[in-house]
């Protein structure tokens, strides 16, 4: 999966949603991604929200095609939780 998919997937999954996604500094294998999410649905939740919503997003792609997700997460006002 390359990263322009892993965006496409959580930015049509979120609310308001805006993801960065590359290749995870360092890494050896194409599998290994650094993803940057912002979205206002993130509002009030916890940093472990954050993360499930965009795990869930991700779905079966994150046991199949992704080995590893650096991820960060905040909503459009900077906040991360």
């Amino acid at each position: 999966m390359t990263p322009e998919e892993v965006e496409a997937r959580i930015e049509s999954a979120l609310e308001e949603c805006e993801a960065t996604v590359e290749p995870a500094r360092g890494a050896h294998e194409d599998d290994h991604l650094e993803a940057t999410v912002v979205s206002p649905a993130f509002e009030g939740e916890s940093l472990v929200d954050q993360h499930e919503a965009v795990y869930d997003a991700l779905g079966e792609a994150m046991t199949t095609d992704i080995h590893a997700l650096e991820l960060t997460t905040r909503t459009p006002s900077g906040r991360s939780a």
